[in-house]
């Protein structure tokens, strides 16, 4: 989250009447619902992290057991447990 000053951004009549409310205090105004993006959607984490889980799948039907893929992925046992027995929508 960036810091804008309201001077930049909002009109003197409005800032006005914020100023009634709260001044000199750093005020968080949220997005509207709706309109924000999905966790790691921008990032592309999210997508990285449903390839890496479809593989874990993969290798678990595959015969790998549950150990080795933690091992492996650098995950918990009960890490693995929930990817790998997850179920699809």
């Amino acid at each position: 989250m960036k810091y804008v000053s309201a001077n930049e951004v909002l009109p003197d009549d409005l800032i006005c009447e914020i100023q009634k409310y709260i001044q000199g205090k750093t005020l968080y105004i949220p997005a509207p619902k709706g309109s924000r993006a999905k966790w790691g959607k921008d990032s592309g984490q999210r997508e990285l992290l449903l390839k890496r889980n479809a593989e874990i799948r993969k290798h678990f039907r595959e015969g790998e057991n549950l150990d080795h893929l933690a091992s492996q992925y650098c995950l918990s046992h009960d890490s693995i447990k929930k990817i790998v027995y997850k179920r699809e929508l």
